[in-house]
């Protein structure tokens, strides 16, 4: 054990029930994961759930501590299950210490005693929506192939009846990435939603045609393709910088503005420059070194053989950490917008390179088209924080932007030359340099009415 790599908390993604779900979601990466534990009931035991809540408060430094409770399908262990997680965490709790339950389901099982049991014990609850009924439908499926859409949105009525705190985790798949307005506009006004996860679906495939470990280098026509992946943010991007900002808060704007606010982390891992501290806990006690690396040869060991606070030090655990960033080709440490993607999730590095063993991420294109659209509008947020307003006052800066462009070049295109002769499309021009200009003279103007009034 090293005591240097121990951080000051992990997070641990404990999976009571294993792989055990009752979908049968069609790009799910972790169904698979059942043939780890042939024969197994895929149930936590008393013995392992106690020792690992023990274990994850003596591995916290910092008070507050997260328990994440995935799956499968984690409502398939009963509400007893997690009625004693609760007794555990108040006896083995330090003075000071609080705790957040979280959980990620499907939704379709939840019922009022569910919803009542997260709401006396303040549970965040993630729900999968992967938008309207047909879109929602297209992969996320039961076991007789019958869409789910009626009942996860039957869960989600439930949560908002009984005041439960929750978000919405959609994935970005093949069905969806066309219809991003649909799907946002869904999410946002049908289903009510304030917080929103994007999640990109990369279902890699072996050359035996196999999907448990990831060494292949193709993927499935379910997979979210680059260029989809960039359209469908840059058109949500737009549609919630207009309208949406300080309302509506999406994981992946918000880390992006983390990172152009230059702070220490993104709060995304997959936007870090290292990771190795979100560990995934299997039903009998088996830690793996991440929730994607599921797999033989990350497994560090058993919290029923070793402590997890030597798992989470240990050296092999560090390493696979501090890989994320060592392994990187130049291409991604000369890139623009490293800073703000640094290189992505480890698991969908696979893009070959030529003359080089390293590997690029599959979805750079589509994250770097993401992050060069988003570069002005953050920057004046970024600046409108600073200056001590509201992000949200971008919306008014656009709004006015939008009054002026149409004033000056009424007819013109965002993606048509610009009618200065630089040979640009407009939104690089004065398109993009109209923003900080009206931006600009709309802060001062704030500013000079604030000292007015003051004087």
């Amino acid at each position: 054990m090293t005591d240097n790599h121990l951080p000051p908390s992990i997070h641990v993604i404990a999976k009571p029930t294993g792989a055990v779900c009752n979908l049968a979601c069609k790009y799910c990466f972790f169904l698979s994961k059942e043939e780890l534990y042939p024969g197994s009931d895929f149930r936590m035991s008393e013995e392992v759930l106690e020792s690992y809540i023990r274990q994850l408060i003596e591995a916290h430094r910092s008070p507050q501590v997260t328990v994440a409770w995935q799956g499968g399908e984690p409502t398939l262990m009963g509400i007893d299950f997690y009625r004693r997680a609760i007794e555990l965490q108040e006896k083995y709790r330090r003075p000071g210490m609080t705790f957040e339950n979280t959980m990620q389901t499907n939704g379709t099982l939840l019922n009022d005693e569910w919803c009542r049991f997260f709401k006396e014990n303040d549970f965040l609850i993630g729900i999968s929506i992967d938008g309207p009924r047909e879109l929602h439908d297209a992969y996320r499926v039961n076991r007789g192939g019958q869409g789910t859409f009626d009942r996860a949105m039957h869960g989600l009525r439930l949560l908002q009846e009984h005041g439960v705190e929750y978000n919405i985790l959609t994935t970005i798949n093949h069905a969806n990435a066309d219809h991003p307005l649909e799907v946002y506009r869904f999410l946002r006004d049908e289903a009510r939603t304030s917080w929103i996860q994007f999640i990109p679906i990369v279902e890699r495939i072996n050359s035996d045609g196999s999907t448990l470990c990831q060494e292949g280098d193709r993927v499935t026509e379910r997979s979210v393709r680059p260029e989809q992946l960039g359209n469908f943010l840059t058109t949500i991007f737009d549609e919630w910088v207009h309208n949406d900002v300080g309302e509506v808060f999406i994981q992946t704007f918000e880390a992006a503005a983390r990172s152009w606010m230059k702070l220490p982390s993104s709060g995304m891992c997959v936007f870090d420059e290292t990771c190795g501290t979100g560990l995934a806990l299997e039903h009998n006690g088996d830690v793996y070194s991440c929730d994607h690396f599921v797999e033989p040869d990350y497994l560090l060991s058993n919290i029923m053989e070793s402590e997890l606070y030597n798992l989470v030090s240990s050296e092999k655990q560090y390493s696979f950490g501090r890989n994320k960033k060592n392994s990187l080709p130049r291409e991604c440490l000369q890139c623009d917008v490293y800073f703000a993607c640094h290189g992505g999730c480890p698991k969908n590095r696979f893009l070959k390179i030529p003359d080089s063993e390293r590997k690029l991420n599959y979805l750079c294109d589509g994250w770097k088209a993401f992050f060069h659209h988003i570069d002005q509008p953050m920057k004046l947020m970024v600046t409108l924080i600073q200056r001590g307003y509201p992000a949200s006052e971008i919306m008014r800066i656009l709004s006015r932007k939008k009054v002026v462009q149409e004033k000056t070049f009424p007819k013109v295109g965002r993606n048509e030359p610009c009618p200065c002769g630089s040979g640009l499309k407009f939104k690089r021009c004065h398109g993009c340099k109209g923003i900080k200009k009206t931006a600009d003279k709309e802060i001062n103007r704030s500013e000079n009415m604030i000292r007015h009034r003051w004087k």
